[in-house]
């Protein structure tokens, strides 16, 4: 069904099908609730998430962006690249998914591993578990889940805390495996027929880096999130425009741990949603 697509939308959100504590349709309540023409499901390294979202978009009247966050290294910093509108139902590419997922279950390992070294005793059991409880059902695990069995078994006293001491990239147990490279990430999303997009670029603190993949193909750059102030959002904006890249922006929402939201509410970061028209390769290339 097409939407209407004057208002507002959030091109970047996290459900319970990967580091998120909502459900699909849960994130799509509340954006129809704020008054948004479109959200997106983002969620890491897969698709899971995108049918039930699609179905409450059908509900409730509001466009939902078939999207994922696609995890990857450069230079030892962890970098992400969004796509949306890819084939996500195609079996090559949930194949391809399933590479990623199979390296951050490494990940999660290495770092589990790292921290009993360091005496902190949890298992993978009881990071399962603790998603579990959290509600989720598919998907990928995360540092976050991590992090909250660390807080509920008392090692640290808050998610915040977890990432500082242990979790975060200068972390004691901090752990990167060799993974994709944002280039492949760019050809993967091509490949499926999606449009692709650096998220929150201010993270990574290499501005050469994120100009790198711009030269390598990337289509757009989230400009406007939650982590970024209007000093970087100047900045990428002038890169996107400079570059003739789409411009887009989103929450990057997982939900609310310990009374803090994780990384902004819902609606919190938007772009205009005619933006959609852009992102879309289907309308991109009826104009």
């Amino acid at each position: 069904m097409e939407r209407d697509l004057n208002g507002k939308a959030d091109l970047h959100t996290h459900t319970t099908s990967s580091d998120g504590l909502q459900r699909p349709s849960d994130n799509v309540a509340v954006a129809k609730a704020r008054g948004l023409a479109a959200i997106a499901i983002t969620d890491h390294d897969t698709v899971d998430g995108i049918e039930e979202a699609m179905e409450a978009g059908e509900r409730l009247g509001i466009a939902v962006v078939p999207g994922v966050e696609i995890s990857t290294v450069a230079e030892g910093i962890d970098i992400h690249i969004l796509g949306y509108y890819m084939d996500w139902r195609s079996a090559e590419w949930r194949r391809k998914l399933e590479r990623l997922l199979t390296l951050r279950e490494q990940r999660n390992d290495m770092i589990i591993a790292r921290l009993n070294e360091l005496g902190i005793a949890i298992t993978l059991g009881e990071v399962e578990e603790e998603a579990k409880s959290q509600g989720k059902d598919s998907g990928s695990l995360g540092r976050p889940h991590i992090a909250a069995v660390l807080v509920k078994r008392g090692f640290v006293g808050s998610m915040q805390e977890a990432f500082d001491r242990y979790l975060g990239q200068d972390g004691a147990a901090y752990a990167n495996p060799p993974r994709l490279h944002p280039f492949e990430a760019l050809e993967w999303i091509r490949e499926a027929g999606g449009t692709s997009v650096i998220a929150h670029p201010g993270l990574y603190g290499n501005d050469e880096l994120v100009q790198a993949i711009v030269a390598r193909g990337a289509q757009g750059i989230e400009v406007y999130h939650s982590d970024h102030d209007e000093a970087a959002e100047a900045r990428y904006l002038k890169i996107a425009q400079d570059h003739g890249l789409i411009v887009t922006g989103g929450s990057d929402f997982h939900g609310e741990r310990q009374g803090v939201v994780f990384h902004g509410e819902i609606g919190s970061r938007t772009v205009d949603a005619a933006v959609l028209e852009q992102l879309d390769p289907a309308r991109r290339n009826n104009k």
